[in-house]
């Protein structure tokens, strides 16, 4: 057995490079040709580059605790609403189908798409926006959960191409990788989607609010609206030789975003949770500084908080 295994990690990175170079595109990034981590180490035998980054995300801490971390409502009581960790999933998933139709690397988008969210505060964007404004007026510093995903990353030595699409998944700066441009657009395509059958499960929105011109171009159900959005990005990707939408399907989903910033992110009904997040953010990061901690020390320390781990630890303040 110890003679055949020899044998098999032998062959393995031949075989892989012979497999990428018969099926993958010319535009897709090759396992082998990985521009390194910042600490360079021997390579395992049996799993390429990106196949082992994802294994470190799975198995770390930041990705474990994404499971308390809750997308638009505090804590909610039920177990279908869907968290950080769902999120997480629901864009992998669907980022590895557009990148297998696209013959890109798959194990890539993988690790990207599950490693872009370690980095994100307790209570979603309300989180994010309270620690932000706490840092900013207190220290002069910024919060950006894209930035924090990216020193998760640096603390696993992850690849860099891996690095590059954890933290251009958001923000103004591009991913430099085909596989980092599908996890920045397919991460909308999830969130927008599920984010719209949670705020329904929890009263917020009815069927009939949804905008009718945009469901008539993208679906009147989730799953039609992802399989429209999947295809388009897919066809005009291939088309243009870069990861893109159609003008028409990519206009429809910017708008019903839109949609859900009025309506749900920050409207009316949500708002109180909103306020809710942001004080209890604040009053923990007053806290650890009073503490004595630095303010690099406090921000890692909130944004690893889960939410129910959060509301605890204020409720103790």
């Amino acid at each position: 057995m110890t003679e055949l295994a020899g044998h098999v990690v032998d062959a393995f990175a031949d075989r892989i490079r012979a497999i990428e170079e018969r099926d993958l595109s010319p535009h897709a990034i090759r396992s082998y040709d990985t521009r390194g981590r910042l600490v360079p180490e021997d390579e395992c035998g049996v799993r390429t580059p990106f196949q082992r980054d994802r294994d470190r995300i799975v198995h770390s801490k930041p990705f474990r605790r994404l499971k308390g971390k809750t997308q638009v409502f505090i804590d909610p009581v039920g177990d279908h609403y869907r968290t950080r960790m769902t999120h997480t999933l629901e864009t992998t998933g669907i980022a590895r189908v557009v990148a297998r139709a696209l013959r890109l690397n798959e194990d890539l988008v993988e690790a990207i798409g599950l490693g872009h969210d370690m980095g994100h505060t307790p209570f979603g964007h309300a989180g994010e926006e309270g620690l932000d404004a706490v840092l900013n007026e207190r220290f002069g510093g910024r919060f950006r959960h894209n930035e924090q995903s990216h020193r998760i990353a640096e603390r696993l030595n992850l690849t860099e191409e891996v690095r590059d699409g954890i933290l251009t998944h958001t923000g103004e700066k591009q991913p430099t990788t085909l596989e980092g441009k599908i996890v920045r657009i397919v991460d909308r395509v999830a969130y927008i989607n599920h984010d719209i059958d949670d705020a329904i499960r929890f009263g917020i929105l009815a069927e009939g609010d949804l905008p009718r011109e945009e469901l008539a171009i993208l679906g009147h159900r989730g799953s039609e609206r992802i399989d429209t959005l999947v295809h388009d990005l897919i066809e005009t990707s291939d088309r243009a030789g870069d990861i893109v939408q159609s003008d028409e399907v990519g206009s429809a989903m910017l708008s019903l975003r839109q949609f859900m910033f009025d309506r749900v992110y920050l409207g009316p009904i949500t708002k109180p949770e909103h306020e809710k997040a942001r004080r209890t953010v604040r009053a923990i990061f007053e806290a650890a500084i009073a503490e004595g901690r630095t303010p690099n020390e406090a921000t890692e320390f909130v944004a690893g908080m889960t939410d129910r781990y959060a509301l605890e630890y204020a409720a103790r303040l």
